[in-house]
């Protein structure tokens, strides 16, 4: 039998585990059976439609852009989520796309620059939603963090302007602080990686059949790619960001 060969069956038996969380649910009185009721159910259908959608483009005969163009459809997508969570933020929509554009530039490039893999749409799909689903929380975090910060820390922005700091050097320590907090998350998890938890990457090759050597490999590229694409991301939108963040004449825009 094939280890990944979980079949009807299977995949229907895997559900008792949402019935688990579900059953806590109620045992508890938390109130979220039905949100974990229609984020199962959506996870379920989502997953169906890419799994058919892939198909599309990691065969061997496939254009390459059919991969292309569902890596800027993520982007776009992923942009247009940071501005459903942020939108009170200027111009998130704009510096999120340029931001996820940047990392997967960055991090796929140096991927397939370097060989590290093939140039094919099995590669190219997978690693691109691996560079723009890690960041997106990363991202809506320092965003958030920068735009209310601004607000919170007005009085002693304004004093380092009013000292003849120019506007980035006055928003120096925000920006910093705003980093550290974005990008911390994912220094921990890539600290923790094979202690505490086995990652997915690494799971499902193994799972597969593949030598847990091999697997190991590709899970270090894939970490490393993460970890990259997290800082790119939100290196790029905190820049811009912070801009916004400004008059022309390094003047702190009230957000009240």
């Amino acid at each position: 039998m094939n280890p990944t060969d979980v079949g009807l069956v299977g995949l229907a038996a895997s559900g008792i585990l949402v019935a688990v969380a579900v059953a806590i649910s109620l045992w508890r009185h938390l109130g979220l059976e039905r949100r974990l009721l229609w984020a199962a159910l959506r996870a379920l259908v989502q997953l169906l439609i890419v799994g058919f959608a892939l198909q599309l483009v990691v065969g061997d005969d496939d254009p390459l852009v059919f991969s292309a163009i569902w890596l800027v459809a993520m982007q776009f997508f992923a942009a247009y989520t940071t501005w459903k969570r942020a939108r009170d933020i200027p111009s998130v929509f704009g510096l999120s796309l340029l931001a996820y554009a940047a990392s997967s530039l960055v991090t796929l490039g140096v991927l397939f620059g370097f060989h590290v893999y093939e140039l094919e749409g099995r590669t190219i799909v997978p690693l691109a939603g691996m560079v723009v689903g890690n960041s997106l929380s990363a991202t809506v975090l320092v965003s958030r963090r920068l735009f209310d910060a601004s607000r919170e820390r007005s009085a002693e922005i304004e004093g380092r302007l009013a000292l003849g700091l120019s506007a980035s050097d006055a928003f120096q320590p925000v920006l910093r602080d705003s980093l550290r907090t974005a990008l911390i998350p994912q220094i921990e998890t890539t600290k923790a990686v094979g202690i505490i938890f086995l990652p997915g990457a690494m799971v499902g090759l193994i799972l597969a059949g593949v030598d847990p050597a091999e697997a190991v490999k590709v899970q270090i590229s894939v970490m490393y790619l993460v970890l990259g694409s997290v800082a790119t991301t939100t290196t790029v939108m905190s820049l811009g960001i912070s801009r916004e963040l400004f008059t022309p004449s390094d003047q702190l825009i009230r957000h009240d």
